[in-house]
């Protein structure tokens, strides 16, 4: 056995201590305090020395590694006892985390397969969550609400594994409170989970999370940054939501695919072979998510939920406007600068022509399509609204292109503003088509 997967294993048995939480009431945190205060003085060589220590560790002689999880272990503990995050939250955010690690760990003996790797993380890290949730009711004598159990455990892996991708291993603390935290959000706007939507956002957000990376249309990053996306808005949205959301995704990496090879001889490719990777996804869909998460939490805002779903067509349709318009756009010759309209060589940030600026009104009109037959309060009006969201935002990305994006402003940043302005302007626009006179 590998020393990596001996450390998991270790770190997964001390995360197992967070399933006691009940039993200990309020001292919940003093067993991860009290391995803390061991790892961190006390033990310094020796058999369990060997057993949790990180090559940093090894150098530093001190188990820093496992002091910072710990610590984080009981921070989210003295959250549940004194500010009122819930029990199972707190052992399910604990136990996604080190047995997914232990789960990623397992798979790395026989393969190096990156998406394997992530689907052991996933496997193992839901089971635990699921299994601690459980063992917490079991112990509190509270209902089984299974569907909310793996809804939140899945939810809570897809986060761990996602920050895991983007950070380091010696941040394990930072993930276990970050997905602490996030679950407790989704938890208070899960107020009506149902099996049928989480049956069904799993099955079709992981097929088509594993059909994205085997196409090579995103990276791992990429694709957990999707799938944990598209289960947030099946679940908290609807499928009418969700099929807007595919509209995109779908769409929008099958236009970066086509004719790749043209596009690199042009400068215009997308890097990693057009593998979308999570600054991308998030740079396109960020608002979107905001929009669904308001959606949720709408009963409890002064706004009515209709706007978000506006909102969030329109970000869609601002997100495939602008895709269409530079994948497809970028093919013709002759583009020219938006704020000047002097030619400029192809893949000039701010350059369009028109072909592109026809693919991106197609795009919004693809999307304000789709908003229209399936969500359920958008009207021809409302689609319209939809649309010229859409080229709102496809017109604010070629402008802030053309004069701020470069080494201070980002793709990804511009990308954000365009889709939050498609936003603004739907939900804005269907308030003004929709209300009566």
């Amino acid at each position: 056995m590998q020393p990596t997967l001996r450390r998991a294993g270790g770190f997964a048995l001390v995360g197992t201590v967070a399933v006691a939480a009940p039993a200990l009431g309020r001292a919940a945190f003093a067993p991860f305090a009290a391995v803390a205060l061991l790892a961190a003085f006390v033990i310094t060589d020796g058999p369990l020395f060997d057993l949790f220590a990180r090559p940093a560790d090894r150098r530093e002689g001190r188990l820093n590694g496992l002091t910072g999880f710990a610590l984080a272990a009981a921070g989210l503990a003295i959250l549940t006892t004194e500010l009122g995050l819930p029990m199972g939250l707190f052992v399910a955010s604990v136990l996604v985390l080190s047995y997914g690690n232990l789960g990623k760990r397992l798979v790395a003996e026989t393969s190096d397969n990156p998406f394997l790797g992530v689907a052991g993380f996933a496997a193992v890290g839901s089971a635990a969550g699921v299994g601690g949730q459980v063992a917490v009711a079991s112990l509190t004598a509270s209902p089984l609400a299974l569907p909310r159990f793996a809804f939140l455990a899945v939810a809570g892996t897809l986060v761990a594994a996602l920050f895991r991708e983007m950070l380091f291993e010696r941040d394990d603390p930072v993930v276990m409170l970050s997905t602490g935290l996030l679950l407790w959000l989704f938890d208070g706007l899960a107020t009506g989970v149902g099996t049928v939507h989480v049956a069904a956002g799993l099955a079709i957000t992981v097929a088509l999370g594993y059909t994205s990376y085997a196409l090579g249309t995103a990276s791992v990053a990429g694709m957990l940054s999707g799938v944990l996306l598209g289960l947030l808005v099946v679940v908290f949205g609807g499928f009418g939501w969700f099929a807007v959301l595919i509209t995109f995704f779908g769409v929008g990496a099958l236009s970066t695919k086509y004719r790749y090879d043209e596009k690199q001889r042009r400068g215009i490719a997308e890097e990693n072979d057009g593998a979308r990777g999570t600054g991308n996804v998030l740079g396109n869909a960020a608002v979107a998510l905001a929009c669904v998460l308001c959606f949720a939490a709408s009963p409890s805002l002064p706004v009515e939920g209709t706007l978000f779903q506006y909102a969030f067509a329109g970000s869609m349709a601002a997100a495939l406007s602008d895709t269409l318009s530079s994948e497809l756009g970028g093919l013709y010759d002759n583009p020219r600068l938006i704020t000047t309209l002097e030619r400029v060589p192809p893949g000039t940030d701010g350059g369009v022509t028109w072909q592109g600026e026809v693919f991106g009104l197609l795009g919004a009109v693809v999307v304000a399509g789709v908003a229209f037959g399936l969500l359920p309060d958008v009207s021809p009006m409302g689609a319209a609204a939809v649309a010229a969201g859409g080229l709102a935002g496809m017109t604010v990305d070629s402008l802030l292109g053309a004069t701020v994006e470069g080494a201070a402003v980002g793709n990804e940043a511009v990308n954000f503003a365009a889709t939050l302005i498609g936003a603004l302007v739907s939900a804005v626009a269907a308030l003004v088509v929709l209300t009566p006179p």
